[in-house]
């Protein structure tokens, strides 16, 4: 059999941020080409009709990838726990089991899901932005008028700009308040779903085949993942011996987001561990 290796996702998840890279240079343009000196709700309207389209054609692009690579990754997951028992993989694309099957449907949907949330939160703050800096606009335009002035003062112009601007470039806040590019925010949660969907595909693999243990791999990990490199693992919680069940492992210190860690099924772990 094959050594096992550890999966990478470099190339596949590389062209999904492109893709949301590409889309918020073409919303900054769009915003660029805003006339902040003289906006209207009218040309405002027709810059967020502009954003929304971009926004649609790179959920369906997302859609499509989801689609194809959380399956992958689920592939790949099943071959490493064939690979760690032994067992001759016919063909390059293995079947999964029943829950298998059901843990890539959830697996894509909330994947897709998590996606569809960057787009609609880079489209509500976008549309925020214009629409306050849509009215600033107005008021200083008025403003200006009423003292004598031709143009809005430039400290103003720039400040409206970097409204428009921050809308995109900090699109995402999470539930600990950091602020994330939305195609770095991107990388980390596809990144993390296809970690997670391997290693689910690898223990349900080992579960049907009557497999209730593994163990954790190593890589030289610097983080918190050292204290769990090559440790054994129950895959189930009512498994006989001295072992950890793996969902109650703490997610600060292993598989956290980003982490590369996988587990190997095994049939006997050693006694004595």
């Amino acid at each position: 059999m094959s050594k096992i290796t550890e999966p990478t996702y470099d190339y596949q998840i590389g062209k999904l941020t492109a893709a949301y890279k590409a889309a918020i240079t073409s919303i900054l343009a769009e915003l660029n080409r805003m006339d902040v000196t003289e906006m209207s709700r009218a040309n405002s309207s027709a810059a967020l009709a502009e954003v929304a389209t971009i926004l649609s054609g790179l959920n369906a692009e997302s859609a499509a990838w989801v689609a194809e690579n959380i399956p992958l990754a689920a592939r790949d997951g099943v071959v490493n726990a064939l690979t760690s028992l032994k067992i001759e993989n016919p063909g390059a694309a293995p079947q999964f089991n029943r829950m298998n099957s059901e843990m890539v449907k959830a697996a894509v949907a909330d994947t897709q899901s998590d996606l569809l949330a960057v787009t609609q939160n880079v489209e509500r703050r976008v549309r925020s932005a214009v629409r306050q800096v849509t009215g600033e606009s107005m008021r200083a335009n008025t403003a200006a008028g009423i003292i004598g002035r031709r143009t809005i003062s430039r400290d103003i112009l720039d400040g409206l700009r970097k409204k428009l601007g921050d809308s995109v470039n900090t699109g995402i806040i999470d539930a600990a308040g950091r602020r994330w590019r939305p195609e770095v925010y991107v990388e980390m949660v596809t990144r993390t779903k296809m970690a997670i969907t391997h290693r689910e595909a690898t223990v349900n693999e080992a579960i049907d085949r009557d497999v209730l243990y593994g163990r954790i791999s190593r890589h030289g990990a610097k983080d918190a993942c050292a204290n769990w490199e090559g440790k054994y693992v129950k895959l189930v919680p009512d498994a006989t011996g001295p072992f950890p069940y793996i969902g109650d492992l703490p997610r600060r210190e292993i598989f956290h987001p980003n982490c590369k860690h996988l587990v190997s099924p095994m049939r006997n772990p050693p006694a004595d561990v």
